[in-house]
């Protein structure tokens, strides 16, 4: 169970992060366009690279001590700036979305396939779900990963779910600055205990 709260966790704070793929799943919410669509395309875009990162990169990464220590590094900088970036935007930040309403609906096709672009032609979406979702399953054995794989995808899962069809009633809210700097400083302050983590880890192994 710890390992399932721990993947929740982790997956949870990279994917709640302000960008481009939530404004767009907010901004498809609030116009109720093929949300649906919106919503599986990004979960089962998570289900493949999550898979990928924990069941495939990891694996590798556990066999091969100088893998398994360069990726958690490079993991754990990356959490380390990634939580900079964070407090940074709470301490200074404004609304970043940009909702419109008067968009018309388009066909359920280009809908699967912007959200396909917006979501994989972003390399974030990568450093994520294999680079750092996958350096800290490399950090454990295969039950374990299992359930962290399985708690990172609930995340996900309920996320999307959430903001795609609770945009209504969130937007109002995030309009508000003080509700992103909140979401910012919480985000930043796990960024920095998941880092932490692993480059501990990684110190250990050397």
């Amino acid at each position: 169970m710890n390992e399932v709260l721990k993947g929740m966790l982790t997956s949870g704070t990279l994917i709640v992060a302000i960008g481009a793929q939530n404004a767009f799943v907010l901004k498809q919410g609030l116009l109720k366009n093929n949300i649906f669509w919106v919503v599986l395309v990004c979960f089962l875009c998570d289900v493949l690279l999550m898979c990928t990162g924990v069941l495939g990169v990891g694996t590798a990464i556990k066999n091969n001590t100088f893998a398994n220590v360069g990726l958690a590094i490079v993991g754990g900088l990356f959490l380390l700036l990634y939580g900079f970036k964070s407090l940074r935007s709470a301490l200074s930040s404004s609304s970043a979305i940009d909702i419109s309403t008067g968009a018309k609906i388009i066909p359920i096709h280009k809908t699967i396939l912007l959200t396909l672009a917006i979501t994989l032609l972003n390399p974030h979406v990568y450093l994520d779900t294999v680079v750092v979702i996958g350096g800290i399953a490399g950090t454990l054995t295969l039950d374990q990963k299992v359930n962290f794989l399985i708690g990172a995808l609930i995340a996900s899962f309920v996320w999307f779910l959430g903001l795609g069809y609770g945009a209504r009633w969130l937007i109002p809210v995030f309009k508000k600055p003080i509700a992103w700097k909140v979401l910012d400083f919480g985000i930043g302050c796990l960024m920095f205990w998941l880092s932490y983590q692993l480059i501990q880890f990684a110190l250990k192994t050397l």
